[in-house]
């Protein structure tokens, strides 16, 4: 039987920190098929008569509960450690796609969204924060850059799962009975690549150290700490209710866009002398998918350079003025439209992977796996909110007779604000107050003021 503990994983002597990261991308990019769930919006609409907003659903549960079970699951997975989440990941992942393909396949949508939005959903809250506290204990040295190339997998999980996603309601049909073969194949494939994950994680022994190497930071270190705050802590700071705001506002702006990208790009030019296809809408959510993969690592690792604040000003301060750039500019030009919402999913996809490193220097290595998953209740939010806004203001105005941009310029007008609060909630960040710290034993005292001398 596999060992699951946590002291079962620990790497032996000689172990490459290295072989850690694929780790976590073989269950990153697994759950990251997440994003391309716009890809079965218009069968699942045409084939069970859904509005927009109805087969929105699965993806909304499937991000609350990736919120919660990351928050409520957060300290579990720091004590039993990488592995033991990363098979729970794939045992709810996988059999969520495997209860959605018996909803669609008896046509009672209720058992699709159970399956992929509460089942399948907690395995994305495990499975994303799985990783974290182990990448960061591997690569102290390089957080920012650590947790981007395994974040970077979620978001690039879509590059993957879109094309396959079309190709296989191509193959199989995207009528009800189509779209259940589609998700039964896709449960059983991506149950034996996280496997891979599974058993390919360790963790390094309690002592470790990267050899050759010093701290980090070449970073601005005014909001870089070396005390640790625990979870429970943590919750009472400002700076982490400052975060929290940060990342909803920026996931929102986002994922508005993304749940919605095929119909989207479709929407948007079709009273044009170009419409959008359908292969062409699939192939929008690929390279957006792609933005938000590549944004993940390009933007955390250059977090590392020029400290985590500067960069969230970036996400927050341009995203609002492209935003403002695509509800002014309307139909006029699409590679001005394809290239505004790339940057934006670019921006989207760096301010999850930068998150877990800001927590970090604000709060140390102690117990910050646990604190990114509560921090995670911000994408649950946001992962109503965003679609939530986008759907219904489109719904609304297809029905008052409207089409092309208008259906969605007021929804970018919303997400300009709500960039703005986060922007501000940005500023307000400063070092945590020691009285949140915990205490440091004599002999870790006594070697932090050894290598504070050095």
């Amino acid at each position: 039987m596999l060992p699951l503990a946590r002291s079962a994983t620990v790497a032996p002597p000689g172990w490459s920190r290295w072989l850690v990261p694929p780790a976590a991308l073989a269950i990153h990019l697994a759950i990251g098929q997440a994003y391309a769930w716009s890809v079965f919006k218009p069968p699942l609409e045409s084939s069970l008569g859904l509005s927009g907003t109805a087969s929105a659903l699965p993806f909304q549960l499937a991000i609350v509960m990736l919120g919660l079970s990351a928050a409520f699951g957060g300290t579990l997975v720091e004590r039993r450690g990488p592995r033991w989440a990363m098979l729970v990941s794939t045992l709810c992942f996988c059999s969520g796609f495997l209860v959605a393909a018996l909803g669609a396949a008896t046509r009672q949508y209720w058992l699709v969204v159970l399956g992929y939005g509460f089942i399948g959903g907690i395995g994305l809250g495990i499975g994303y924060i799985s990783p974290v506290s182990t990448l960061i204990k591997w690569f102290p040295d390089r957080p920012g850059m650590a947790t981007g190339i395994a974040i970077m997998g979620f978001g690039g999980g879509a590059l993957i799962a879109s094309p396959w996603s079309s190709g296989l309601l191509d193959a199989l049909g995207a009528d009800s009975a189509g779209i259940a073969r589609t998700f039964l194949v896709m449960g059983l494939v991506y149950a034996v690549f996280m496997s891979l994950g599974v058993l390919l994680v360790r963790v390094p022994p309690d002592d470790w150290r990267p050899p050759g190497t010093a701290p980090a930071a070449t970073a601005p270190r005014a909001l870089v700490t070396t005390a640790q705050v625990s979870a429970r802590n943590a919750l009472r700071t400002p700076q982490f209710w400052c975060l929290w705001v940060i990342l909803c506002m920026n996931v929102t702006a986002g994922i508005g866009i993304l749940e919605k990208a095929a119909p989207m790009i479709a929407d948007f030019f079709a009273d044009t002398a170009t419409p959008v296809s359908a292969a062409a809408a699939a192939g929008f959510v690929g390279l957006l998918s792609l933005a938000n993969m590549l944004g993940r690592f390009a933007w955390s690792t250059t977090s590392d350079l020029v400290g985590r604040k500067n960069i969230y000003r970036l996400y927050l301060g341009v995203g609002a003025l492209l935003y403002l750039v695509l509800a002014l500019s309307g139909d006029a030009s699409k590679p001005l439209f394809v290239a505004c919402a790339a940057v934006i999913l670019s921006f989207y996809g760096g301010g999850f992977s930068t998150a877990p490193a800001y927590l970090k220097d604000l709060f140390g290595t102690y117990q910050v796996g646990a604190i990114h998953g509560r921090l995670l209740t911000a994408w649950s939010t946001a992962g109503v909110l965003g679609p939530l806004i986008v759907n219904a203001i489109a719904d609304s105005q297809h029905a008052a007779g409207r089409s092309g941009p208008d259906l969605y310029t007021t929804s970018f007008f919303i997400m300009i604000g709500l960039l703005v609060i986060g922007f501000v909630a940005n500023e307000l960040i400063r070092p945590v107050h020691p009285r949140h710290h915990e205490p440091v034993p004599p002999h870790r005292q006594e070697a932090q003021e050894e290598g504070a001398a050095r």
